[in-house]
């Protein structure tokens, strides 16, 4: 199965009045590469997020993204009353003390020290547990794109190696006509070195010696047979590595036709190999 790490996931909830946002993104790379955003509240929770975004996704470069919203029911701090109360009885007592009438005392007593106290908030365990759900939700988002986009990725290898095939099997004709080339030149090339009559007999000998190193017959078979892999390798979980290191095992079969060519129309049947080639590589970078 084909999947890209390309992908896209997103989960939201609502927890007593706080609405929970978890996002994830994905892109190519040769492990899990994994960096979290989170708010204060969640930061304990890295090590569990960690473990469960690891269980759902094998490679990538991986952002998640936890945000919170507060619905305006819920509030971080508290009035010290006790504190209030004093600042306000003392504050109009030294009034009184000096002769001076007490004017708005409350805005006075709001604007001293400590009249407020931050309360931070805790992490409970049922909100926790919530925002595991999430994440997993999130997650399975993300592995939904990714077969969406594994689709398209299979149906972009299969034309590529379809054609690959196709050119292949155009090789042969060029073949016979190669080494008459080969003949005609290796002849014409002697003749203008030596002044004496070719001995027919050694020469097939040595053009046969020289055919057999021209000879193609292993490389046809073997791109064959890798590019057939190929095809089957697509059909097993995770198999973005193993793809990558057939399509190494393909170039290396094409590059040695190319080298054994001596002819201009083989030449640009594996000019184009080489094209289809490097667009599959570069989907095997983003292939799981």
């Amino acid at each position: 199965m084909v999947l890209s790490m390309t992908g896209y996931g997103k989960a939201a909830g609502t927890f007593e009045g706080k609405k929970i946002v978890v996002e994830i993104r994905s892109l190519n790379s040769k492990s899990l590469d994994l960096n979290l955003r989170l708010m204060p509240l969640y930061r304990e929770k890295e090590l569990d997020l960690r473990a469960i975004i690891g269980e759902h996704l094998d490679r990538g470069k991986v952002e998640v993204s936890v945000s919170l919203e507060n619905s305006g029911d819920s509030k971080n701090y508290t009035i010290n009353r006790e504190l209030a109360q004093a600042y306000f009885n003392d504050i109009k007592a030294v009034a009184q003390a000096v002769g001076e009438e007490p004017k708005d005392l409350l805005a006075i007593v709001m604007r001293m020290p400590e009249i407020f106290t931050n309360e931070k908030e805790q992490l409970s365990e049922a909100e926790g547990l919530f925002l595991n759900q999430l994440v997993h939700e999130a997650c399975e988002q993300l592995i939904t794109f990714r077969k969406q986009e594994g689709d398209q990725l299979k149906r972009d290898f299969e034309q590529n190696i379809q054609r690959i095939n196709e050119l292949l099997d155009q090789v042969p004709q060029y073949e016979s006509v190669r080494i008459d080339i080969v003949r005609e030149r290796m002849r014409a090339s002697l003749e203008k070195i030596s002044n004496t009559a070719v001995d027919d007999n050694r020469f097939e000998q040595e053009l046969i010696f020289y055919i057999e190193k021209m000879d193609i017959s292993e490389e046809k078979m073997r791109l064959s047979n890798h590019l057939n892999y190929f095809l089957e390798t697509m059909e097993i979980p995770l198999c973005g590595k193993k793809l990558g290191f057939i399509t190494q095992e393909i170039g290396r079969e094409i590059n040695t036709l190319g080298s054994k060519s001596y002819h201009v129309e083989m030449q640009k049947l594996v000019v184009e190999m080489k094209d289809h080639l490097e667009k599959i590589k570069e989907q095997v970078l983003n292939t799981l």
